[in-house]
This record gives C-alpha cells, sequence and structure tokens, in this order.
C-alpha cells in the first residue's frame, strides 16, 4: 500500500478517544480538519505542539476547522496529559496494528542515536471539507508549526 498523497481522501480508520468513544476522520466530514500525529504524551516536542495547537483552538474554531492531536498513547495516558497541561484540543489513540498511523505509513522505523526503533514521525494532515487531504507537513519542526497549520486552513 503506497501512502496517500495531496488529493487522496485519508484512510477513514477508527481511534480512541480518551473516554472510550471512538472518531474517525470522516466524523468531520463537511469541514476541514487538521490531525497531528505526535510520538509520546508529555514530552517535550510533544507538549510544546499540543499547548501550540491549543493557544490557538479558538482561531481554528473561528476558522470553522476541526483538531484532533493523535499518539499510540493509551486513552487514560490523554486523559492525564490533557489535564496536566490544561489542553483545550482532542486527542485520541492509534494503539491497534494496522491503524491509521500504519496506513499513513508514519508508524515507522526510526533512528536516534545510532538506534534504529519503531514509532511515530510527527506528521501533520490538512483535510478539506471532502476529507481529501489537502497538505502534509512531514517530520514536522514545532516552533511555528501551530500558526503555518492555522494559516494553510485559512486558506482552504
Amino acid at each position: 500500500m503506497s501512502r496517500p498523497s495531496v488529493g487522496d481522501l485519508m484512510p477513514d480508520i477508527a481511534l480512541e478517544t480518551p473516554d472510550g468513544a471512538t472518531i474517525r476522520p470522516s466524523d468531520f466530514k463537511g469541514r476541514p480538519a487538521v490531525i497531528w500525529f505526535y510520538p509520546k504524551d508529555n514530552t517535550p516536542g510533544c507538549t510544546t505542539e499540543a499547548k501550540d495547537f491549543t493557544a490557538l483552538a479558538d482561531d481554528f474554531a473561528k476558522a470553522g476547522v476541526a483538531l484532533l492531536g493523535v499518539s499510540k498513547d493509551p486513552p487514560a495516558k490523554h486523559q492525564a496529559f490533557i489535564a496536566k497541561q490544561s489542553l483545550a484540543v482532542p486527542l485520541a489513540t492509534d494503539a491497534a496494528e494496522g491503524g491509521l498511523s500504519d496506513a499513513l505509513g508514519i508508524w515507522t522505523e526510526k533512528q536516534l542515536y545510532g538506534k534504529k526503533f519503531i514509532g511515530m514521525v510527527r506528521t501533520t494532515y490538512l483535510l478539506d471539507a471532502e476529507g481529501r487531504i489537502a497538505r502534509i507537513w512531514d517530520k514536522v519542526k514545532v516552533k511555528g508549526h501551530a500558526n503555518e497549520v492555522l494559516d494553510a486552513a485559512r486558506s482552504l
């Protein structure tokens, strides 16, 4: 399976919310959405990214754009992360093998300090109102990223 590209429909694979419900990319149909994938709750870069999206959550809402942060962390860890960091953005868990991050090709082999491991590549997807991928940010650098995504979302 090849990685989805700009113009493709986002794979419609269920994710688990912190309250035990499920959410799918198709649940956002009818409005644009930003789905960002990050490696792990309560790590410096991931915390900064989640706080930056939280700081802009009202601006995304005014633009009619839904937000969703996704990692492999379990729902209970997401609940603790939301509470500890006072996050105002929804998070979801993509823990299932063959999940959305697998379908997108971003749960993959990585290398850090010479060690290879399987992990999440920090990636953000902007979806149009039809659920098609309008833009992809690969290997995201956190500083200024949420603002850049908001600017792109406003242009849809």
